[in-house]
């Protein structure tokens, strides 16, 4: 399609150079609905990126979009802090009743603060004050917020580097796979932990992604989890699963670890969770963990009751049903992969690895920077997608939910024509 210039000169005189996906996608979008954006020019885009994440009903989802007009409209509470609300109260009962309840999780719920790095701060505190000790364990390649102690649970060098100051109290152990099965799950954890000599301070707690988005879409087994479950047991550690990413559905089941058959002691939740695009997080954890004192941990902003109006809403209409939603999320996931199956055997040369779990796939190349000209190419051509990975090598697959399997092959339609033109 052919792309006028868009007037970007007061994001780029008067916005701070900290801007990332505004370079990638120059343009300006001023409207979205299902999986498609459009710019002021009216130029389509087809989004396989769904707000990070956060976006997995679509954009402007008419159901959540017709409760939240419906309660703005009647001046429904908008800021609450944590005082009770009609709002709050709805989304707990339903919460509940559709999500904890059929999976058995005894979760007590927390309102951090409205993003998903809220949630793990609260997570790391909540352990640290349990257990009594300050190291917290976390994986190569996690990522986890951009807060300083998120920060200090992430392996990325270019994000760490930003918090200008060290980061520490987390230890880095190898995700699964990471040497390729050439060694044991664990055997280099477990023999720290038993060694009085390893200088390894007893951690309070581990922090796991289940599926590592931003890590380049690395996919945990779930006997690895579960092996992961048992050393905490065994050791007396916390199991926190960041699932801010790839909960709410979007490697199938609500909660991704559900496939590993393991109950964390911690779980995160946000992105996805209002349903609609608004800030919201959750932190959830056993009630026996529950020893926060009154206001210990705060936020202005932790209230957000019209993204409790949507969660509910997001809740009733995609999770009252069972398990509807998971198995056509399973299906348009095949569909994902046939699809990159095609791309690989077309460039065997160039296509080091795919890989991914329910609506989350990636497609990792033997030149890092080849990743980055695709997603570029793929622009141009009217499909949204981002990179991931240490090195940007690894084009990522995000799409919603609810997009439709001609979407889904118009989207890999386009993501192979841009490997193609950028070999």
């Amino acid at each position: 399609m052919t792309i006028t210039q868009p007037d970007l000169s007061v994001f780029e005189t008067l916005e701070s150079e900290v801007r990332s996906y505004c370079r990638g996608w120059p343009t300006v979008f001023d409207r979205a609905r299902g999986s498609r954006m459009y710019d002021e020019d009216g130029h389509a885009y087809l989004d396989f990126f769904a707000g990070a994440g956060s976006l997995n009903y679509g954009h402007n989802n008419p159901v959540l979009k017709r409760a939240l007009i419906d309660y703005l409209e009647r001046d429904g509470v908008t800021h609450g802090l944590d005082m009770s609300t009609s709002a709050k109260r709805a989304f707990l009962q339903t919460f509940q009743d559709l999500v904890l309840r059929p999976r058995d999780l005894p979760y007590k719920v927390m309102f951090p603060g409205p993003t998903g790095t809220n949630a793990v701060e609260s997570a790391l505190k909540l352990a640290r004050k349990v257990k009594g000790r300050e190291s917290i364990v976390s994986f190569t390649n996690a990522f986890h917020g951009m807060s300083l102690g998120a920060l200090a649970v992430t392996g990325n060098a270019f994000k760490r580097a930003g918090a200008g100051i060290p980061l520490v109290h987390g230890t880095p152990m190898p995700f699964d796979n990471y040497f390729d099965g050439q060694v044991p799950d664990f055997l280099w954890f477990e023999r720290l932990l038993e060694d009085q000599g390893s200088g390894l301070n007893k951690p309070a707690a581990v922090i796991v992604e289940s599926v590592q988005g931003e890590g380049g879409i690395n996919v945990a087994r779930p006997e690895w989890l579960r092996a992961l479950a048992e050393l905490c047991e065994r050791q007396d550690m916390l199991l926190i699963v960041d699932d801010i990413q790839m909960g709410c559905g979007r490697t199938g089941a609500f909660f991704s670890f559900e496939e590993a058959g393991i109950v964390p002691d911690i779980v995160t939740v946000s992105k996805s969770i209002s349903g609609y695009g608004l800030p919201m997080s959750l932190c959830l954890f056993r009630p026996e963990l529950d020893i926060w004192e009154p206001g210990e941990h705060n936020g202005t902003f932790r209230g957000n009751n019209p993204a409790f109006v949507t969660a509910t809403a997001a809740l009733e209409t995609y999770w009252a049903d069972g398990s509807a939603m998971e198995k056509q999320t399973r299906t348009r996931g095949e569909q994902v992969e046939q699809g990159l199956i095609s791309i690989t055997e077309e460039n065997l040369a160039d296509v080091k690895e795919y890989r991914g779990r329910g609506l989350v796939w990636g497609i990792e190349f033997k030149d890092p920077e080849r990743a980055g000209l695709i997603c570029r190419r793929a622009f141009e051509l009217g499909l949204l997608v981002e990179t991931s990975g240490p090195q940007g090598e690894v084009v990522k697959l995000l799409p919603a939910l609810t997009i439709t399997p001609e979407e889904l092959d118009e989207g890999l339609s386009i993501l192979a024509r841009a490997v193609r033109e950028t070999v």
